[in-house]
């Protein structure tokens, strides 16, 4: 990335069943100052929380900027980074012709990533990375949320 600062972006999500409660949690770090973000659905998977993780990081930047997306989802970063431009050029349809899963918050995530300046970093979960166990304790915390309800 260029010399102009990165934002880090830690994120991560949990269900508890797939389908089931879910949530998402983001680390922002930037200058060194840092943000948490959380959230959740009583009904989602695993995935579709992964993805809401980096929809909502990205979404609460104010501004354009270069940011560095750390993520234990290989679902995330494959599709951002392998699938996604084959899914457009085929009208947004797998390899085999079928709609893409999530294709709501596929193109979310495009339309955030256009914004930004993003590199990406795959990170093993649940390996003591520390910022990638914040973010995954954000992504309980939204869990915990959707399950009781809170906005």
């Amino acid at each position: 990335m260029s010399e102009e600062k990165t934002v880090e972006l830690f994120t991560d999500g949990a269900c508890k069943g797939n389908p089931g409660p879910g949530g998402w949690g983001v680390l922002l770090r930037f200058n060194g100052v840092e943000k948490t973000l959380c959230g959740g659905e009583r009904e989602t998977t695993n995935n579709r929380m992964e993805l809401s993780a980096v929809i909502e990081g990205l979404r609460a930047l104010k501004r354009a900027c270069p940011v560095r997306v750390h993520t234990d989802s290989r679902y995330v970063m494959q599709g951002i980074t392998e699938w996604m431009p084959g899914w457009i050029r085929k009208g947004w349809r797998t390899a085999s012709g079928s709609p893409v899963k999530n294709q709501d918050l596929w193109r979310a995530l495009a339309e955030e990533v256009a914004r930004h300046r993003v590199e990406w970093q795959w990170v093993k979960g649940h390996a003591g990375h520390p910022e990638n166990e914040r973010a995954d304790a954000l992504a309980n915390e939204g869990v915990a949320s959707a399950l009781r309800g809170d906005r």
